[in-house]
């Protein structure tokens, strides 16, 4: 298999997702950010992204979940790679993930220890397992708690030593537009993923819910950063024509193939929302 196989299974078009955070968390570090552990902080995040990405190619290859699917092919499911490979490549992934922590652990606090074993297993379970929660429509909770909350907060924790109300509220924005990628993924297979058994948000609530959630925590997003209260918040106001496009598309598709190409316009939303509110940090700092 060949580089361009293994760039389908990381799914890039998500990485905004893992990157996003971490930009915002380095920012309000502020004069106390640490390069070096800014990095492995990044390398986690991007590592259990990837990770994820992966495992779940892996599960629901596996399970025969991705058959007959909408979106970009899967590498089991396609047939581009076998199970075991595709299971081998999440699993260095999250060596590496455990390593960059483990790192980090020893030169802050060893409580991230536990948060990153909490976080590998969450990665894992999403869709593996007996009964993966991801199945049962709670993706969109996990995404918002560990590519929002833990790695927003954890970024500017390992390079302050420190947790505040502002590193909260910060990393609202990314939780909620991390969710909001889901979101269109899972209604882009909607269909399908009701088919199968496959219990996500999107097909408990159906489309029409669906896109009004997406449209809300768009809406969170941008709340959330004017409620940092911070001088240059108002910056992110400037993505608002961005973010209502995106909404406005969402909410006019009528055909699943159509969300394809709104995946990776929502995740240059994301990142350029998180360049802006970082920005905004930065400068407030």
């Amino acid at each position: 298999m060949n580089f361009k196989t293994w760039l389908i299974g990381a799914r890039v078009k998500t990485l905004p997702a893992a990157v996003s955070p971490v930009l915002v968390g380095t920012a309000l570090a502020g004069m106390d950010r640490h390069w070096l552990r800014a990095l492995l902080a990044l390398i986690v995040s991007l590592s259990l992204q990837i990770a994820v990405n992966f495992a779940n190619d892996y599960s629901d290859g596996v399970r025969g979940t991705d058959e007959n699917r909408v979106g970009p092919t899967r590498l089991v499911a396609g047939g581009l790679a076998s199970a075991s490979a595709v299971k081998r490549a999440a699993q260095i992934c999250f060596l590496v993930a455990a390593i960059a922590g483990g790192v980090l652990a020893a030169q802050t606090s060893y409580w991230l220890l536990v948060v990153g074993v909490i976080a590998i297993a969450a990665a894992w379970f999403y869709t593996g397992g007996s009964n993966p929660y991801g199945y049962l429509g709670f993706g969109e909770i996990s995404v918002f708690i560990f590519f929002g909350l833990v790695a927003t907060m954890g970024t500017y924790y390992v390079q302050s030593e420190q947790i505040t109300l502002l590193s909260f509220i910060a990393a609202i924005p990314m939780g909620a537009l991390s969710c909001a990628i889901l979101m269109i993924n899972n209604l882009r297979d909607r269909a399908q993923d009701e088919l199968v058994g496959k219990r996500t948000l999107a097909v408990r609530i159906g489309d029409r819910a669906g896109k009004r959630l997406f449209i809300l925590l768009i809406l969170l997003a941008h709340l959330a950063a004017l409620a940092t209260l911070t001088p240059f918040a108002v910056f992110t106001l400037l993505i608002a024509p961005l973010s209502f496009d995106l909404a406005r598309s969402v909410g006019l598709v009528t055909e699943r193939q159509a969300f394809i190409p709104l995946l990776g316009k929502a995740g240059r939303l994301q990142l350029i929302f998180a360049v802006g509110l970082s920005a905004a940090l930065w400068l407030s700092t």
